[in-house]
């Protein structure tokens, strides 16, 4: 090695150890962290360069003809295709949600937490928030599921009819 590349790597020691001193745990912390960061790298851009070099260059020999395979589309655009409302259900749910998340929070913040009254509110608002948002997404996931379910049995049962689908 070259004297600078000595003088560089003692100036990165000298500064890994004022950090080291300065930080405590939290700079060996980073001292480990940023070795091995470079050691991942040194050994990914080895390991790229080996696979690289090994690789065949004649794609043509290695790639197979495949024949594209046209299927015949439906007519009508299928339920899960169209535009529309997931129904009353998501929103009675996504309600209902937001309720029992409202007053679950609240009722803890207030007796567990021992809170101000002014803060059990202002978490209940919050519950309710999220309350609503997990029961809107688990109203909306068991539609989509129950379409998805009812249209799957539905093309296969005329499949097996062998009707076409209207």
């Amino acid at each position: 090695m070259r004297t600078v590349t000595y003088s560089w790597l003692a100036v990165v020691i000298g500064v890994a150890c004022a950090a080291i001193g300065w930080l405590g745990i939290a700079g060996w912390m980073a001292v480990a962290a940023v070795a091995a960061s470079i050691a991942a790298h040194v050994a990914g851009n080895a390991l790229g360069t080996k696979l690289r070099e090994a690789t065949d260059r004649d794609l043509a020999k290695t790639r197979l003809r495949q024949q594209a395979v046209v299927l015949p589309l439906p007519r009508q655009p299928a339920n899960l295709e169209r535009r529309a409302s997931l129904g009353s259900l998501v929103v009675v749910s996504a309600a209902i949600g937001g309720a029992c998340g409202g007053i679950a929070g609240s009722v803890m913040l207030y007796r567990l937490a021992a809170s101000s009254l002014a803060g059990a509110i202002l978490g209940g608002v919050s519950s309710a928030v999220i309350g609503g948002l997990v029961g809107f997404l688990g109203a909306s996931f068991v539609e989509i599921v129950r379409t998805s379910l009812r249209e799957a049995i539905r093309a296969e049962q005329t499949s097996a009819a062998g009707v076409e689908q209207p």
